[in-house]
C-alpha cells in the first residue's frame, strides 16, 4: 500500500458517500422535501472529519469496514452543526459551501428540522453497525454525544454566540474553540480508537493530542484566512466573524503571531506521531495538507 495517503482519498470519499446514501433516506421517501433537504445539506466539503477516521484507522491497523459508520456519523453531525450554524438567529449565513444554505435553499423551518434529523441519523448509523461489536458501538455513541453536546460542540457554539462584541483573552479565544472545532475533530481521532479493543494508552493519548493540536491549528489558520479574504474551509461568507465583532486569533494576537502560532501547532501535531513511527504517515500527510490549504 501507498504510503502516500492522497492516492487513497477517492477511495475514502466514495466509501462515505455510500455509508451516507445508504443512511439518509431517498429523497423520494416521505416526508420527501425534508429527505431532500437532508441529502442538499450533506453533499460536499471536504470530509476532513471522517477522513481523519479513516487516516487513524490506517494508523491503528484497523479494517475498512469498522471505519465507515464513525466516519459517517461524525460526517452527519458535522453537516448538522452547519445547518444550525447557518440559521439567522446563530452566524446567518447565506453561503456553505459555495452554493445557497439550506435556510436559503428550502426554508428556515426545514432547516431546523435538517438538522435535528441528521443528529438523530448520526446516532442511528453507529447503533446498527453490524461491522462493529456492541460494546464499541456502544461507547462511540457516547463518545460522539459527548463532543457534540453541550460540553463539546453545543457549548463552544453558545460561547461563540454570547462572545459577540466582546474581546476574549486567548486563553478564553482557545476555550471556545476547543469546544465549539476541536471537539468533533478529537472525536474523530477517538472513534477510530473505540474500535481497537486492545489499544494502547500512550498510543490513544497520542491521537488525542494530535486531534486537540490540529483543531487549534485549523480554526488558526481558518481566522487567518478569513482576515486575507479567502472564503474559508466551507465556501461561506469571507469576513463574516470580523463584521460581527467577534473575537479571532488575529485580532488577539495579530496576523503574524496567528501565523506563527497555527505553524507550531502543526509541527507538535506531527511531533507526537513519532510513537507510531512510518505507521503514522497518513495523519502526518493530513497534516501537511490541512497547513498548506488555501482556502
Amino acid at each position: 500500500m501507498s504510503t502516500d495517503f492522497s492516492h487513497r482519498l477517492a477511495f475514502y470519499r466514495e466509501r462515505l458517500q455510500a455509508t451516507l446514501d445508504a443512511s439518509i433516506p431517498a429523497d423520494d421517501i416521505y416526508p420527501a422535501r425534508l429527505h431532500q433537504a437532508m441529502r442538499y445539506s450533506a453533499e460536499g466539503g471536504k470530509r476532513l472529519r471522517a477522513l481523519l477516521v479513516y487516516a487513524a484507522g490506517e494508523v491503528l491497523n484497523l479494517h475498512v469496514d469498522h471505519l465507515d459508520a464513525p466516519a459517517c456519523a461524525v460526517e452527519l453531525i458535522h453537516a448538522y452543526s452547519l445547518v444550525h450554524d447557518d440559521l439567522p438567529a446563530m452566524d446567518d449565513d447565506d453561503l456553505r459551501r459555495g452554493r445557497p444554505t439550506c435556510h436559503k435553499q428550502y426554508d428556515e423551518a426545514t432547516a431546523i428540522l435538517v438538522g435535528d434529523g441528521l443528529q438523530a441519523l448520526a446516532f442511528a448509523v453507529l447503533a446498527r453497525a453490524a461491522a462493529l461489536p456492541a460494546e464499541a458501538r456502544l461507547k462511540m455513541v457516547g463518545l460522539l454525544a459527548d463532543a457534540a453536546g453541550s460540553r463539546g460542540m453545543v457549548g463552544g457554539q453558545a460561547v461563540d454566540l454570547a462572545s459577540e462584541n466582546q474581546s476574549l483573552s486567548l486563553p478564553e479565544l482557545e476555550a471556545l474553540h476547543i469546544h465549539k472545532t476541536g471537539a468533533l475533530i478529537r472525536a474523530s481521532l477517538a472513534l477510530a480508537c473505540s474500535a481497537q479493543p486492545d489499544l494502547l494508552a500512550t498510543h490513544e493519548y497520542a491521537l488525542d493530542r494530535y486531534g486537540k493540536l490540529i483543531g487549534l491549528a485549523y480554526q488558526i489558520q481558518d481566522d487567518v484566512l478569513d482576515i486575507e479574504g479567502a472564503a474559508g474551509e466551507l465556501g461561506k461568507t469571507a469576513g463574516k466573524d470580523v463584521a460581527a465583532h467577534k473575537s479571532t486569533y488575529p485580532s488577539v494576537m495579530g496576523l503574524a503571531a496567528a501565523k506563527q502560532r497555527a505553524e507550531e501547532l502543526f509541527d507538535e501535531a506531527r511531533s507526537v506521531l513519532s510513537i507510531f513511527g512510518d505507521q503514522a504517515l497518513p495523519l502526518v500527510w493530513l497534516a501537511d495538507h490541512i497547513q498548506g490549504r488555501r482556502h
